[in-house]
């Protein structure tokens, strides 16, 4: 495993070795699932339509994916 610097709340400490791990291997494996073909609003209407969770909020939690490790790693 890479070595990396914890972003962490002091108040409430989250077991970093397991979170940076998998913040990680989630933001890894969206970018797999992006070079796989498949577009994004592909990916937003297959989720909207299994789950009927609004596509404005499916769009936020794709882009947070790719954002994760920049904000809870270094």
């Amino acid at each position: 495993m890479t070595n990396i610097k914890i972003v962490k709340n002091e108040v409430k400490p989250e077991p970093t070795e397991i979170l940076a791990e998998a913040v990680i291997r989630i933001g890894e494996n969206f970018e797999r699932l992006q070079k796989s073909g498949i577009n994004k609003n592909a990916i937003i209407i297959l989720i909207h339509d299994y789950t009927k969770i609004s596509k404005r909020d499916i769009n936020l939690v794709l882009e947070s994916l790719a954002k994760m490790k920049g904000w809870y790693c270094r």
